[in-house]
């Protein structure tokens, strides 16, 4: 997987310089000045490369760690890998191995033992943020993903640059590279003579990724920087929206302990504030295993809207006519009769 070892981080090409001093621009706003920063690095291009990146860019200030979820034959021989590039470039290295559930959604399971390693590392490390490796393609391909899935706003909306670490809120994850193209992260790779490790599963079709990705190449009138641009207005529209929620939420919105009542405002008041305040109530009381999608909270709107109701999320939504209009409440699904 590797061609050239390399000895130090003054030793790389005198052309990475530039994208050195880029990413160094790109951390400045996620991270103080003297933070330490973890790399999540899994030994595929677009990790490599960020520790490529920040090897040269933040001496002294990165730690990274691989987390080895066990999953494929060839994962214990990628951390290594990884683990020999970071004592090339004098960057500390972990590998975290973990336990994966083989049950149910086992991308979603590895992602929640991935974000809960990668917490209990950084706090042994002592470390302020973790950076993941996420670019523009990665927001393209999302943003084409969830279009297809009927996804609202949210959905849509581009991934945060910097927000609270999944598993772990009090670390930061950060995303330096989201303004970074795949082929630009490729070829630091090539000018740092890496090969990197190739994860099959973006080649199999059985996953929603790698069909997009696969389409995508087939249609070279796409151009995912302008798809992630996109996203990122979304993601602006999406934060406006959130204010709305919030007051519609501190004004319309009783909670107790059998869940809460919603007095929507009355017409004409925006839709959108609706459906995300329904979402939210959704994400806050829900019990159901995993976010209910776009399509169902549409529908599940639409239901309350004509006065009916429905069940999602663990929840029994039901709208009914009150004093002064629609009331919508939100109370956990009764247990299902057997026998």
């Amino acid at each position: 997987m590797r061609r050239d070892a390399i000895d130090t981080p003054d030793d790389l090409p005198d052309h990475l310089n530039a994208d050195a001093a880029r990413f160094a621009r790109d951390c400045a706003p996620l991270a103080a000045p003297d933070a330490r920063i973890g790399l999540a690095v899994s030994g595929g291009p677009d990790s490599l490369a960020m520790l490529v990146l920040a090897a040269r860019a933040l001496p002294d200030r990165v730690e990274a760690a691989t987390v080895d979820h066990r999953l494929r034959p060839e994962s214990a021989d990628e951390a290594a890998m990884v683990a020999c590039i970071c004592a090339d470039l004098g960057v500390p290295h972990a590998t975290l191995t973990v336990s994966v559930e083989r049950t149910g959604n086992i991308q979603a399971n590895a992602r929640a033992a991935r974000y809960r390693a990668l917490g209990d590392w950084a706090r042994e490390r002592g470390l302020a943020a973790v950076a993941a490796a996420h670019h523009a393609d990665d927001e393209a391909e999302n943003l084409l993903m969830r279009l297809n899935r009927g996804a609202g706003l949210k959905g849509l909306a581009a991934m945060r640059a910097a927000r609270p670490m999944p598993m772990a809120g009090e670390f930061v994850l950060i995303r330096p590279l989201l303004g970074w193209r795949r082929s630009e992260l490729a070829i630091v790779c090539e000018r740092a003579g890496l090969t990197p490790a190739q994860d099959p599963s973006n080649e199999d079709d059985r996953y929603d990724r790698a069909r997009i990705r696969a389409a995508m190449a087939r249609q070279d009138w796409l151009n995912p920087w302008h798809l992630a641009q996109s996203a990122k207005h979304l993601r602006e529209a999406f934060d406006a929206l959130e204010h709305f929620a919030e007051a519609e939420i501190a004004s319309r919105v009783e909670r107790g302990a059998a869940g809460a009542l919603y007095r929507p405002s009355p017409d004409p008041f925006p839709r959108a504030v609706r459906y995300r305040v329904v979402e939210r109530l959704l994400e806050a009381l829900g019990t159901a295993r995993g976010a209910a999608r776009g399509a169902e909270i549409e529908r599940l709107l639409a239901a309350l809207e004509s006065g009916g109701g429905g069940t999602l999320g663990g929840l029994y939504c039901v709208s009914r006519r009150g004093r002064d209009g629609p009331e919508w409440t939100f109370t956990p699904e009764p247990p299902r009769k057997t026998g």
